[in-house]
């Protein structure tokens, strides 16, 4: 079996984070390992606190699964400081971690804001060049171009100077009241637009994260990038068609919602 591991924050409703991306790797046919970078108190209404692993406590988690359970691709999330960051970078480029998505997490589908302000320049300086992949939304892809996005031609725009910059393939989500849910992957100067109809659940706590385990999922089995995008949509609608309904605020998705076994009835 292939594995994958995520490096994001713990969702203490597991919408979002690194339980949603237990959920979907899993769902997705890899085995998940997880490195935690943060403890957040939140549910589908906000967050209430966040309390970030030591830069220590963090490295051993990395070396624990890398010397142990070496992975076949890997995702990052929400890291909310520079010194993580930093740490990040570092273990995985002594390890030559494989297929990295990034998925540049800066505020929460509640509004809520999870990273720090300096954190977002070592982010840029730090991880991103290390990706193979990133997948920032509408408002993530403004911040890290300083540019408006409200058309798709201010899209490739965008999507073509973060792969310039940072030397990676872009997924630009374009589901911020840009168009219906469609998204753009630049790739090697080639683009390719993913059309995809809007589906009109509001619960869409860990649209992102599950969007970006969901690729790198497909990454550690050994499909191309845009295979593995493509299969990663398919499963995000899925999840969002499933139309679960939980918590007072914005959901999260039924990650499991192909799972058919004895053991679930």
């Amino acid at each position: 079996m292939k594995t994958a591991l995520s490096i994001a924050g713990s969702d203490s409703c597991a919408g979002a984070g690194i339980q949603a991306d237990i959920k979907t790797m899993t769902l997705n046919g890899v085995y998940a390992t997880s490195v935690i970078t943060s403890m957040t108190a939140q549910n589908t209404t906000g967050v209430r606190a966040i309390q970030d692993s030591t830069p220590e406590f963090l490295k051993d988690q990395i070396d624990a699964v890398f010397e142990d359970i070496y992975p076949d691709a890997v995702k990052i999330g929400m890291v909310s400081s520079a010194e993580l960051i930093r740490v990040i970078a570092e273990r995985l480029a002594y390890y030559k971690a494989p297929k990295i998505v990034v998925d540049p997490v800066m505020v929460a589908t509640s509004g809520s804001a999870l990273i720090k302000t300096d954190a977002v320049s070592a982010l840029e300086k730090e991880l991103l060049p290390m990706a193979t992949l990133i997948t920032p939304n509408i408002p993530e892809a403004e911040t890290l171009t300083g540019t408006v996005i409200r058309t798709k031609e201010n899209m490739l725009k965008a999507a073509k100077q973060m792969s310039s910059t940072y030397g990676c393939a872009v997924l630009l989500k374009g589901g911020h009241s840009i168009n219906d849910a469609t998204d753009l992957l630049y790739e090697s100067g080639g683009n390719k637009w993913f059309e995809g109809k809007r589906i009109d659940n509001p619960n869409t706590h860990g649209t992102g994260c599950t969007l970006s385990s969901a690729i790198a999922a497909n990454l550690a089995k050994g499909f191309s990038l845009y295979e593995s995008v493509e299969k990663a949509k398919e499963y995000i609608t899925g999840a969002l068609a499933a139309m679960l309904d939980l918590g007072q605020g914005s959901g999260p998705m039924n990650h499991a919602f192909d799972l058919y076994s004895r053991f679930t009835k």
